[in-house]
């Protein structure tokens, strides 16, 4: 068990310590992790020591997988990325816990220094899909495979297609409304 709850996580997610020697995308979610522990770290000598290390291994780690998973993005817990590569993940991106993210996905801004795409808990997102602009995507949403999302898709509800349109799942408005607080109303229950 490692001091991390959210790396513990996401070892559950890959099946265990064993996932590290044949899942290449777990080096890319550790090294993420890792980097969130640094910057929780007291200023000090260590802490440059050790930002000075992350930056090249960050982008060796990147090179490699092709996952990149900047330290600055939100990331919940139990994060699995299937089938590695291609794959980026805006600096100021949100992800919710137990997420699913296939390859060639992309979450990011649609012009510099623009807001990044929030998705909520359990979302899953098919190959090659791309999340652009800040689009909320909420929790249990699916995203078709190559779909490019880029306005709001609600709780349950799957999004498909360029660009995406929202499907409605059994008891989810298609139109629902983002709450004047920012997140997502919940689903309807279904009658």
């Amino acid at each position: 068990m490692s001091r991390d709850p959210d790396f513990d996580a996401d070892l559950a997610a890959y099946g265990g310590w064993r996932a590290l020697a044949r899942e290449q995308s777990l080096w890319a979610v550790w090294l993420y992790r890792a980097g969130r522990r640094l910057d929780r770290r007291p200023p000090g000598a260590a802490r440059r020591w050790l930002s000075r290390l992350y930056w090249p291994l960050f982008r060796l780690v990147e090179t490699v997988t092709g996952v990149s998973l900047p330290k600055g993005a939100e990331i919940g817990p139990g994060l699995r990325i299937w089938h590695f590569g291609g794959i980026f993940i805006n600096e100021s991106a949100r992800i919710g816990a137990r997420c699913v993210l296939r390859q060639g996905v992309t979450l990011g801004n649609r012009h510099p220094d623009g807001p990044s795409p929030w998705l909520g808990d359990d979302v899953e997102i098919g190959a090659y899909a791309q999340i652009l602009g800040g689009v909320r995507v909420g929790h249990g949403a699916r995203i078709g495979a190559m779909a490019v999302v880029l306005q709001d898709v609600p709780d349950g509800a799957s999004a498909v297609g360029n660009p995406a349109r929202v499907i409605a799942a059994r008891g989810v408005r298609p139109s629902a409304a983002i709450t004047a607080d920012g997140g997502l109303p919940p689903p309807e229950s279904a009658a």
